[in-house]
């Protein structure tokens, strides 16, 4: 029952537009590690982050010579109602950018940061932010889960790489399951418990069995149901997935579908060597999925456009997938 209220938060953050979620900051270093060669002479814009307390603007402002960067922008909304950072000094967004220290001693300054005030809220959406949208060559932030995937479609729209944070649940959009079917986007390194948590105003409740209080004081609910989505790529993307299982002389244990011909597989590791027709995976699978090695066919529905069914009995969404090397 706890997990079960634990993996509520998110969805809670959704319907009612909470999407106060800040990123901490060990989460953001160990997924950037894997990214650090695509940042050099690359501008990166942060634009759901207040820069002075973002994680992520903190992140690359003091990596900045170490990761080459051209220039760092982040930008902030302000909704002017209660958030855990809003002082109410403002009643505009504002932005802040860098373009590294002055004095070439490599010691990066806060008091170098030039803020500037927007004209309007900072809204991602508004012309000021995608005015420095089309300035930037990668955004890097946890955006709204509530509007996922209008942020998403902004991002493609003007061409833009990016590593976000989102909800698992997202990869079941049809919009997003789209963009990895066509190769145009993928899963990070981290997910589910991979994401340790995030900072959450005073007045959000602590769900969950993992739910704390730091040192620092900082209130942090872990809903273990977050992903990394990203269209920068990396070698440990193109790493098969081992595989051990065998279909023939186990079918007991892959049944086929009412509605598709396709065998089900109920976890990513039993992916059978030797079937080449289609299979059906846990949405999981895209954690580990090497675009090398197996080919995405199909999300969710059989021929008769219905949820895939074993016996009249659905499970879980799956993804219709085929092995590409035993097409060869």
């Amino acid at each position: 029952m706890a997990e079960k209220v634990q993996n509520q938060t998110l969805h809670i953050a959704k319907s009612s537009k909470k999407d106060e979620f800040y990123t901490q900051l060990i989460d953001i270093e160990i997924e950037l590690e894997y990214y650090k060669e695509h940042f050099k002479g690359k501008t990166v814009f942060c634009n759901c982050d207040d820069p002075r307390v973002s994680n992520f603007f903190n992140y690359f402002f003091y990596n900045f010579e170490e990761l080459g960067l051209k220039k760092l922008i982040a930008s902030c909304y302000n909704n002017k109602e209660h958030n855990l950072f809003n002082n109410y000094s403002t009643v505009n967004g504002y932005y802040a950018e860098y373009s590294g220290n002055k004095d070439g001693n490599k010691i990066n300054r806060p008091e170098e940061i030039n803020i500037i005030a927007f004209k309007e809220d900072g809204d991602f959406r508004s012309v000021e932010s995608i005015n420095l949208l089309k300035q930037s060559d990668i955004v890097v932030t946890n955006p709204p889960f509530s509007l996922f995937r209008e942020y998403v479609d902004q991002l493609i729209k003007y061409d833009k790489k990016f590593l976000i944070i989102g909800n698992i649940n997202a990869i079941t959009y049809k919009e997003i399951f789209k963009l990895i079917k066509d190769n145009r986007a993928w899963l990070g390194i981290h997910l589910g418990r991979g994401i340790s948590g995030f900072i959450v105003p005073e007045h959000y409740e602590l769900y969950g069995s993992e739910a704390r209080i730091d040192d620092l004081g900082n209130r942090i609910v872990s809903p273990n149901n977050c992903l990394w989505l990203t269209n920068l790529d990396i070698s440990k993307r193109h790493e098969d997935i081992v595989l051990t299982k065998t279909y023939f002389g186990n079918e007991i244990d892959y049944p086929k579908y009412d509605n598709y011909d396709a065998i089900n597989v109920n976890k990513t590791q039993n992916i059978p060597k030797d079937y080449r027709g289609f299979m059906g995976v846990p949405i999981t699978f895209l954690h580990k999925f090497n675009p090398d090695q197996f080919e995405l066919v199909k999300f969710r529905k059989g021929n008769d456009d219905k949820d895939l069914s074993i016996n009249g009995k659905c499970p879980y969404f799956r993804i219709l997938i085929k092995n590409k090397r035993l097409q060869m």
